[in-house]
Order: structure tokens, then sequence, then C-alpha cells
């Protein structure tokens, strides 16, 4: 992937090297950007995502010779979000470097975001010289401070020696428990400065992380085995950390052999393809309660879940998770097991394996009636997905996009109510196919994951669904997907609203104060998308959606198709939210 930035160093002439080669008798030298650059490169990173600032050039420079690819976007949120976008499709932790005060603070969203999706990133920010420490420096802040609530490890580099020595801290400390996001704040003289190399501690790739694949107390995997084995209507939610674990390959292997039907939600969507027999998604809250054992993988009680509360009293409750303070956390359960999502289905598959019967044949009952289930639905809801309605409902679009995918396109979902229609009707085809904001809920992440998605996978086609209102967000980082021509299929739902918050002020207050605050302009995102070199087109007829989509596939550039979706048209999801209740 090219970068933007000139081979050579930044600022200086190929004479002032950061790396200096010695004198006769004279150590090697190397200054703090440069060691950056090296612990990067031990740990895998092969693209940083930044905004540049005076305070961190030398890490550029550092990158250019260790092969390292600077992508430059136009807003630091924008970074932070690609950094987390990239960890989710690589498996390796990305990494964001931003300017001192104004630029980490713009990128406390992003690290935000990366926390509550359990996703690990670096963000590397700058900060005035210790010289000048307290005198009030340029662009100065107590960035770990403000860091530490969001992180699970914030620190400033003390010294240059320390410099790769913390950057290895930093993502060891990423995979402590549940993986996450980890900061560094680099003085500025302190990154400049050079020291010998033979002074400088440079971690050895591969040697100084243990691995975190643990599958849980045996004991626990033994019970847990003869739950499974005796259940007679069990269901097992596979969550966002079954794909953070890679553990696909195991999830699909236990649902299979011990015949169990199997939910998917967040990044977990995607683990068993659309027309797989286990595969269900629309009949979860019946077999919620119904269910005699439920198997909850890799998703919090939080409040996609209810709290725990849409849980059967009357089932035997499991919890696997990799972070021990998630297991048992707003609901009792009845087993915990506290391990790696992937490594824990496959050594309770190998437990069950042994046994005469495991209970599978006997379950085809239960697997027949949630199908029913699932039909029955799935039917009520068709004639909507085929409307010809105009304005378009927004169960059309999200149909046919749906229907536009194939097994090696990465759909990216960005907003609020357009994108929960999305989540009913929207099935990637292959795992790791699934990406959303996660449990904060951050609107804008849609440009940057679709940057960090195609820059990693090139291979894949990007389709993305946006609100008007999220695209709105981070939607000038357009300009840096053609800048670095990283073409994607883009889709604006655009109601010229914020429709999911309009609903529920409709319910708190009255029609007559329903567009307060929340109302946009008619935006022509389509023509927005040409003016900055991409491909745009605008679609107000249902029967021209796919058409539209066909000619931006063909198009090879990033792309923008305008829907204009009717206003007064909300997804069940937002109509249940409690908060409008």
């Amino acid at each position: 992937m090219a970068s933007s930035v000139e081979t050579g160093p930044i600022g200086a002439p190929d004479s002032a090297k950061s790396v200096a080669a010695p004198a006769e008798n004279q150590p090697e030298l190397i200054s703090g950007g440069h060691l950056v650059a090296k612990a990067l490169k031990a740990e895998g990173v092969d693209v940083i995502f930044t905004l540049c600032g005076g305070h961190i050039i030398d890490i550029y420079d550092g990158c250019v010779d260790e092969g390292i690819d600077v992508i430059d976007v136009r807003h630091e949120q924008v970074a932070a979000h690609a950094a987390d976008g990239y960890a989710r499709i690589t498996g390796k932790p990305g990494c964001a470097v931003v300017t001192a005060g104004p630029g980490t603070t713009d990128a406390v969203t992003g690290v935000a975001n990366a926390l509550r999706a359990e996703s690990p990133m670096l963000l590397i920010g700058g900060q005035g010289a210790l010289s000048q420490h307290k005198m009030g420096s340029l662009q100065d802040l107590p960035h770990v401070d403000m860091m530490s609530p969001i992180t699970k490890f914030a620190a400033t580099v003390p010294h240059t020696e320390r410099v790769a020595d913390l950057v290895s801290m930093a993502f060891r400390e990423c995979y402590l428990g549940a993986p996450g996001p980890a900061f560094l704040e680099i003085p500025r003289d302190i990154l400049d400065a050079k020291v010998p190399v033979e002074k400088a501690r440079i971690p050895k790739a591969g040697a100084y992380r243990a691995s975190t694949r643990s599958a849980g107390d045996p004991a626990a995997i033994e019970r847990l085995a003869d739950l499974v084995v005796n259940a007679e209507k069990p269901c097992v939610l596979l969550g966002s950390q079954v794909w953070t674990t890679r553990g696909t390959d195991a999830a699909v292997e236990f649902v299979r052999t011990l015949n169990v039907p199997a939910f998917m939600n967040g990044s977990g969507r995607g683990t068993l393809p659309p027309k797989d027999p286990h595969h269900l998604q629309l009949a979860r809250r019946y077999a919620f309660q119904n269910a005699d054992l439920i198997i909850i993988v890799g998703t919090p009680f939080d409040f996609r879940m209810g709290y725990g509360k849409r849980l059967s009293q009357d089932a035997t409750v499991v919890q696997v998770d990799l972070d021990y303070r998630t297991v048992g956390k707003n609901r009792d359960i009845d087993l915990g097991i506290v391990g790696d999502a992937g490594a824990v289905l496959a050594a309770v598959t190998q437990a069950a394996s042994g046994r005469v019967d495991n209970g599978s044949v006997a379950r085809k009952a239960w697997l027949e009636e949630l199908r029913a289930v699932e039909t029955q639905a799935y039917e009520k809801r068709l004639p909507r997905q085929h409307s010809d309605a105009s304005p378009i409902d927004p169960y059309r679009l999200v149909h046919e996009i749906n229907e536009f995918l194939t097994e090696d396109s990465i759909y990216i979902g960005d907003g609020g109510d357009i994108v929960t229609f999305s989540g009913q009707v929207v099935q990637p085809k292959s795992p790791g196919h699934w990406m959303d904001p996660g449990p904060l809920g951050t609107l804008g992440v849609g440009v940057p994951f679709v940057l960090a998605a195609k820059y990693a996978r090139p291979d894949k086609e990007i389709v993305a669904l946006f609100g008007d209102g999220a695209f709105s967000l981070t939607g000038f980082d357009f300009e840096t997907l053609v800048r670095f021509n990283l073409p994607f299929v883009g889709i604006v739902g655009n109601n010229s609203s914020m429709n999911q918050i309009r609903y529920g002020q409709i319910q708190k207050y009255g029609a007559d104060r329903g567009r307060v605050g929340n109302t946009l302009g008619d935006v022509r995102y389509d023509e927005f998308a040409r003016m900055l070199g991409g491909y745009g087109e605008e679609v107000r007829d249902p029967k021209d959606i796919r058409p539209a989509l066909e000619r931006a596939r063909e198009s090879g550039l990033p792309s923008l198709i305008n829907v204009w979706v009717d206003p007064e048209v909300y997804a069940p999801g937002t109509m249940n939210q409690t908060m409008y209740k």
C-alpha cells in the first residue's frame, strides 16, 4: 500500500538520519521515533493511522525505515476508529499516532469505542518536552489522566531508552483478559533524542507476550459437556469473542457435533453461513424463553441482553468469557468459565465426544420447533422487504443489500435506525465479515472501518451502510479513501433525520416536538462523492437500488449511493428501546 509520506527522513537532510551511523569507536545511536517503529514491527504492525503534528514526526521517519505504511487522515477520531477496525479485521493490534493536546482529545471517542468493543489497539500521543513540564508548552494536557479510565493501560514514556520497552508493555496489556486499547504519551524531547542502541531494550518479536488461549477449568469443561449432552432444548449465543479469538472452526464443530441451535451477535455474525441448519436469527427471544440450557459465549449481560433478564429464569445459564469480571455480572449464572471462546468450545466438544449418546439426535425436534418460529417471523416481514413503496421502505433497502452481498463482502453498519433495520435482515456469508460500532453505539465508525478493512484486506469487497447523520460525522475522510485508492460500495439511507432519536422524542413529548434538534438537510451525498473523486448515484425508486449497487461495484471507486428512505418508518429495535418508555 502506497504511503503519502515520502521516503527518507522528514524535515531533515539525508545526513541527519535518526539512526546515526557510528563514527569510529562511537556507539550506534537510535532515536525514540525509530524505537517506536521497531517495537511496532516486532508486534507485526504494518500500518499506522495518523494525523500529523510536530510532536510525532520522528515516528513517521522510523516507520519509513521499518517499512511500516503511514495512512494520514483528516481527523484523529478517524485514525483511532481505523486502528480499532484494523484490529478486528486482522487479529493484530491496530495503532494510531496523534499529536499532543487536541490531537489526543480528538481520538478519545475512538479509544472509548475500542474499550467497549474489546478491540486491541495502541494510541500513541505526543506531549510537550519533559524539559518544559508544567511550563505551559504547546498543546500540553494531562493525557494519561484522561485516558486511564478508557484504556487497559496508560503511561508516559520517561526516557528514550524505555520507548520500545513501553510500547511492548502496552501491547501486552492490551491482551489482559478481554482485549482492549492502550495509550502511551511520548514527550517530544524523549521522542527526538538519540541513545546508544545497546542501551535501549528492543523486544524481540514473539518473545515478550504469552499465549492467552486458556481453555478454562477442566472440571468446568466436563460439567458443561454433561449439561449439553443432557439438555433437551439447548441454545448458544456466539458473541464477538468467537471472532476475536478466531474460534470460528471450534464453534462450528461444537454446534454441528452436538446439534445445538446457534444465534450470533456482534462480530460473531457470520460464524455460520445463512443457510446452515443450525443458524438462527429471528427466533432468539423464543429460544431464550423456552430453552432448558442457554450458553452465552463472549457477550456480556449488557443492554443488548436486557442485562440478562431476557433469559428464562428456569433455564440453566452458562457464560463463557475472556474477562473474569464479565462472568455473572448483572445476572446469576449456573456455570461460569473464564477462557478463550474457541479453546473452551473445542474442549467441550472433545469432552462430549466419548459419550455413547451425546443427545444430538433427541434435539432434532427442538431445532424443528425453532425453525418454524424463524420461518414464521421471516414470512411476516417478507412483504416489507419486497415493498415497492416510495419513499423507500428501509426494509426494502436492507433486503437489497443482503441480496447483493457475496461470500467476499465485508459488511459495515454505521448508523442508528437504518442500521437497526439491517441487523434484522443482513446476514454476512463468512466469518469476520460483519463490522458495527459495538456496545458504545458510536456513530461515525463507517468510513474509518472501510479504510481499515480495505487496506488490510484488498482482496475483499467492502459494503457499508450509513445513516445520513452517522456519515456526516467522519464523512470527509471519504477523500482519504479516494487518495489511497481504496474502493468500496457505500450506501446512505437518507431520511434527513436522526430518526432513532426523533422517534423517542415523539413518544415522550408528542409529534409537535418531534423535530427538535434531530432534523438534517436534504444532502445529496452522491454529489459529495463525485466532488471528491468517487462514484455517486441517487436512488428514489426501490427497483433502482440493485442496479445502482452493481454500477458502484463496477466503478472500482469509493462510492456513495444516496437512497431516499421513508422518514416516517422506524425499526422495531428503535421502537422497543427502553429509554423511550
